[in-house]
C-alpha cells in the first residue's frame, strides 16, 4: 500500500487532476480514469504492446494489465471486456483491494486532504445558506454524480423528483428485497455482460428518490440506477452523450410497464388503485392498466383530418405523456430575449403552431376512405383532456441533410398562470382553476449537438428554485430562471385559487 501511495503522487503530478483516479490492480499504477484523460486506458494499451527480449512470464504479466478500480466508487473495469466486472478471485483479493482503499482514505495520512475537503464543502454550504424568517437554513439538496457523459439522465431525475405527488409515490412504496443470502445487504457490482434479468427499475428509481432531499450528502451516485437503465434500455449502453428527452420518454414508459406488471409477484398497480388522491377520472391508459406514470403525465390528443376533395372528417383519440412543439420557423434566427430584431418567441406561440390547422404536403396525403385514393387534406390537434403534470418538449434539434442541427432560439416561458384552456376541445366544461399550469421545473442544454453539450435543470421546492448541475446544487432566483434556453418544461396543474397572472 506504501506504493499505491507514492502512486497517487505521481498521479496527480502527470494528470494535473484529482478527478476519478484509477488504480491497476496488476502494478498498482494509478492514473486518471476514462471520463478524464483517459491515463488508464492508456496504461492498459501500452502494457499489451509485448517486447522481444522479454521472457514467456513477463509478456504474460503486462498481458494482465487489464483490470482496475475506480478509488472513488470502488467499482471495477475490465479494458479486455470493455465493462464492468463483479468476478472476484477465489482468495477475494478485489474486495481485500477496496477496504485498502477505504482505509487509506480514511487514515491519517490522508487527514489534510479531508481537511481542505470540509473546508470547500463549508464554504460551498455557507454560499447555499439563506435567511427564513430571519434565522438561517441550509439547503438540503442533494446532486447526482456524473458517472460519464451522464448530466442527461441526472437532470431529468432532478426535474422528477421535484413533481411532488410523482416523487411522493415511489418514495411511499414497500422496498423490494433483490438479494438473498450471502450477497443479502452487501453493496453489489454489476456488469451488463452478467445475464441477471432480476433488476427493477423502480426499486432503483425509488431509491434514488428517497436519497435526495434528504441532506445527508452533497452528491449521491446513481450507478445501481444506471446499471438497470444499461440492462434494460440497451440504447443508452455506454458513456456517450444521450438525448433527455429520449431518456425521459423511455424511463416512463418502462415505468409504467413494470408498475403494471408488479415485481416479485406483488403488482404494484393496486398500490395506485388504493392511492385516493388519482381518483379513476384522472387516469388515461397507455398500453393497458393506468398507473401512476399515466395518471399524472396522461393526456388525450384528438386528432382531426379533414379530405379537402370530398369534406369526410377523420377523428382519432392519441394518449399522449408530453407534447412535442416545435418552435416556429420565423423565429429560429433569434437566439436571447435581448435582441430587438423582431419579437420574442413564446411558449404560446409554439403551442398555438402545434394546435393550428395544418394542411399537409404532398408527402403526407390521407387515404381517404371516400374518395378511396390519398387525397390532400388538413390537419388539427386539440386537447381533449389536460394531465396533471403537463411536459411540453421543445423540439431543438433537427436533422439536415447530413447532421442534426440545433435550433437556439430562446423561447418566453411564464413560470405562472400557463392557461391552457384555448387549446381546449371542450373548454366550456373545465373549471376556472383546472387549466392554469405553474411552472415546476426546466431541463436545459447547453451545446451545440445533441450528441454533444451538457444537461442541467431547474426545479422548485418548497418555494425556491435551485439549479442542478450534476453534483453541484445552488440556489438561484426567477429572474435567472426565466432566461434560460428550455429543451423540456414541467407544468404542475393548480390546485388552489393563486394568483391572476396568465401567459
Amino acid at each position: 500500500m506504501i506504493q499505491l501511495v507514492y502512486c497517487v503522487f505521481f498521479f496527480l503530478l502527470v494528470c494535473r487532476s484529482n478527478k476519478s483516479p484509477w488504480v491497476c490492480l496488476t502494478c498498482s499504477s494509478v492514473h486518471c480514469g476514462r471520463y478524464v484523460n483517459g491515463h488508464a486506458k492508456k496504461h492498459y494499451e501500452d502494457a499489451q504492446v509485448p517486447l522481444t527480449n522479454h521472457k514467456k512470464s513477463e509478456k504474460q504479466d503486462k498481458a494482465q494489465h487489464t483490470v482496475c478500480m475506480d478509488c472513488s466508487s470502488y467499482s471495477t473495469y475490465c479494458y479486455r471486456c470493455d465493462d464492468f466486472v463483479v468476478n472476484d478471485t477465489k482468495l477475494g483479493l478485489v474486495q481485500k483491494v477496496r477496504e485498502h482503499l477505504q482505509n487509506l482514505e480514511n487514515s491519517a495520512f490522508t487527514a489534510d486532504r479531508h481537511r481542505k475537503r470540509k473546508l470547500l464543502e463549508n464554504s460551498t454550504l455557507n454560499s447555499k445558506l439563506l435567511k427564513v424568517n430571519g434565522s438561517t437554513t441550509a439547503i438540503c439538496a442533494t446532486g447526482l454524480r456524473n458517472l460519464g457523459n451522464t448530466c442527461f439522465m441526472n437532470a431529468i431525475l432532478q426535474s422528477l423528483s421535484n413533481i411532488e405527488q410523482f416523487c411522493c409515490y415511489f418514495k411511499e412504496l414497500p422496498a423490494v428485497e433483490l438479494r438473498n443470502g450471502k450477497t443479502a445487504g452487501r453493496r453489489t457490482y454489476h456488469t451488463r455482460s452478467q445475464g441477471d434479468n432480476n433488476v427493477s427499475l423502480v426499486e432503483e428509481f425509488r431509491k434514488t428518490l428517497c436519497a435526495l432531499w434528504q441532506g445527508s450528502q452533497t452528491a449521491f451516485s446513481p450507478e445501481s440506477l444506471f446499471y438497470v437503465v444499461w440492462k434494460i434500455m440497451p440504447n443508452f449502453r455506454g458513456y456517450q452523450q444521450q438525448d433527455a428527452h429520449e431518456f425521459m420518454r423511455y424511463l416512463l414508459d418502462h415505468l409504467h410497464l413494470e408498475l403494471q406488471g408488479g415485481f416479485n409477484g406483488v403488482s404494484r398497480s393496486a398500490i395506485l388503485q388504493e392511492n385516493s388522491t388519482l381518483s379513476a377520472s384522472n387516469k388515461c391508459c397507455i398500453n393497458g392498466a393506468s398507473t401512476v406514470v399515466t395518471a399524472i403525465f396522461g393526456g388525450i390528443l384528438q386528432n382531426e383530418v379533414n379530405c379537402l376533395i370530398c369534406g369526410t372528417e377523420s377523428r382519432k383519440f392519441d394518449p399522449f405523456l408530453d407534447l412535442s412543439l416545435d418552435i416556429p420557423s420565423q423565429f429560429r434566427s433569434k437566439r436571447s430575449k435581448n435582441q430587438e430584431n423582431g419579437p420574442v418567441c413564446s411558449l404560446r406561440d409554439c403551442l398555438r403552431s402545434f394546435t393550428d390547422l395544418e394542411e399537409l404536403d404532398e408527402t403526407e396525403l390521407y387515404m381517404c376512405h371516400k374518395c378511396k385514393k390519398k387525397q390532400k387534406s388538413t390537419k388539427k390537434f386539440w386537447i381533449q383532456k389536460l394531465p396533471k403534470v403537463l411536459c411540453l418538449h421543445l423540439k431543438r434539434f433537427h436533422w439536415t441533410a447530413y447532421l442534426r442541427n440545433k435550433v437556439d432560439t430562446y423561447v418566453e416561458f411564464p413560470l405562472r398562470g400557463l392557461d391552457m384552456k384555448c387549446y381546449l376541445l371542450e373548454p366550456e366544461n373545465s373549471g376556472p382553476e383546472s387549466c392554469l399550469y405553474d411552472l415546476a421545473a426546466v431541463v436545459v442544454h447547453h451545446g451545440s449537438g445533441v450528441g454533444s453539450g451538457h444537461y442541467t435543470a431547474y426545479a422548485t421546492h418548497e418555494g425556491r428554485w435551485f439549479h442542478f448541475n450534476d453534483s453541484t446544487v445552488t440556489l438561484t432566483d426567477e429572474e435567472t430562471v426565466v432566461k434560460a434556453k428550455a429543451y423540456i418544461l414541467f407544468y404542475v396543474e393548480r390546485q388552489a385559487k393563486a394568483g391572476s397572472d396568465k401567459l
